[in-house]
């Protein structure tokens, strides 16, 4: 048996380390941070099949290693393999129970009602970038204050707790050195949203944290623990994915002038670079976990039951199978095959589509308004966030 392939826990090439796992097979056995033992699946057709597998289930209460004590609770990344009840976390009907109020906040249709609010906060955002220094760290000063705004007016979390949310799930994600440990981070995160609910209970608002809890659901309202377990994911979910969506886009058009060239001119939508840019650097790179009831095979090899299985979204970004011979280039006139980086089936993220409108608004008006932006460091300079989960950057340094 090929021995297992060891992650990079500092993220230094994303790329290459998808393709030596898509080399490897379509399952491929690694090693995450810690020596935890798991499985990666690396195509495109094998995550797409996967991902609606009834014996891969979210309870990791069947992962084996985790039931024998093997996987202590200070593992950097045990928060994100057992994150509490929420729609991440459970399948079947308990699952549609908690996602369903979710996914009604996030239809194509409520998430256009929000454009307005998307593009004033975007003004806003660009003015403040305008009056400032001509050099600028776009990822602090654009990239995440948009989306955090954006999903902490929605749920009604105050603009001056943003900043506090972004350490904690910087810290949470791995993005950030963790000196009080990975259950401190936690602990941390649990009392900020139980405090968001426990407010919320005791003075409804118009905000979506009071729609979550006053809603009857089939099955009951949501509980106090499952209502907090939510709103960390939906906080998570609405922010990080964005502010790695923008950051990367932008890189990727700046250092790809002649592709910026055929969206600016018009001959190419920016919904094209919002889709080529979810393919070609993901804002996720891997997502945990899935866990195994049964021995899986996939094409050869054989997954045993009780293993934590991950999606490479690194690899099957770039999977040729599924992207062409061209799959490694960023091209943003490529024929829109369906890539599948907001996941696939019954738990693909609800909120794909309002990250898609923010970086469609976001894109052409950040370009519009410097049409001179570039890079203020060379792209190799770049540092990427030593995270095993994002896929973004520590900072993304701009001459306006």
């Amino acid at each position: 048996m090929t021995a297992p392939i060891v992650l990079d826990p500092l993220a230094r090439d994303n790329a290459a380390e998808g393709a030596l796992l898509r080399a490897a097979g379509p399952a491929v056995a690694v090693v995450l941070p810690g020596g935890v033992a798991a499985w990666a699946v690396t195509r495109h057709a094998a995550a797409r099949e996967l991902l609606t597998d009834p014996r891969l289930v979210k309870d990791a209460g069947h992962w084996a290693a985790l039931r024998r004590g093997e996987v202590p609770r200070t593992w950097p990344l045990i928060g994100l393999a057992v994150p509490g009840p929420s729609m991440v976390t459970t399948d079947g009907t308990e699952h549609r129970r908690l996602r369903a109020l979710v996914a009604q906040a996030f239809t194509p249709r409520r998430v256009e009602l929000m454009r307005p609010r998307v593009e004033a906060i975007t003004a806003r955002l660009l003015d403040a970038l305008a009056a400032g220094p001509p050099e600028v760290d776009l990822k602090t000063a654009f990239a995440f204050p948009l989306p955090m705004t954006v999903i902490g007016t929605l749920l009604g979390v105050d603009e001056a707790d943003h900043a506090h949310l972004r350490d904690l799930y910087e810290r949470f994600f791995g993005s950030r050195p963790d000196p009080g440990g990975i259950q401190a981070t936690i602990a941390a995160l649990n009392a900020f949203v139980g405090g968001v609910v426990a407010r919320r209970r005791a003075e409804p608002g118009d905000d979506l944290t009071s729609a979550l809890l006053a809603a009857d659901v089939e099955g009951g309202a949501l509980s106090d623990a499952e209502a907090a377990a939510t709103l960390r994911v939906i906080i998570a979910a609405g922010h990080e994915t964005t502010v790695n969506l923008i950051s990367n886009a932008v890189r990727a058009l700046l250092t790809h002038p002649e592709q910026l060239a055929l969206v600016r001119s018009g001959e190419v939508p920016w919904s094209a670079v919002v889709e080529e840019s979810l393919r070609w650097t993901p804002p996720t790179s891997n997502f945990l976990f899935r866990f195994t009831t049964e021995d899986v095979e996939v094409d050869g090899a054989v997954i045993p039951r009780g293993e934590p299985v991950l999606i490479s979204y690194n690899a099957i970004g770039r999977d040729p199978a599924q992207h062409g011979v061209t799959a490694e280039l960023f091209d943003v006139t490529r024929d829109p095959a369906r890539h599948l980086s907001f996941g696939h089936g019954p738990h693909v993220c609800p909120g794909s589509p309002l990250a898609r409108l923010e970086a469609a608004v976001a894109l052409p008006a950040l370009f519009e308004r410097f049409p001179g932006l570039a890079l203020a460091v060379p792209d190799g300079e770049l540092s990427p966030s030593p995270s095993l989960v994002v896929n973004s950057l520590k900072e993304l340094p701009v001459r306006l």
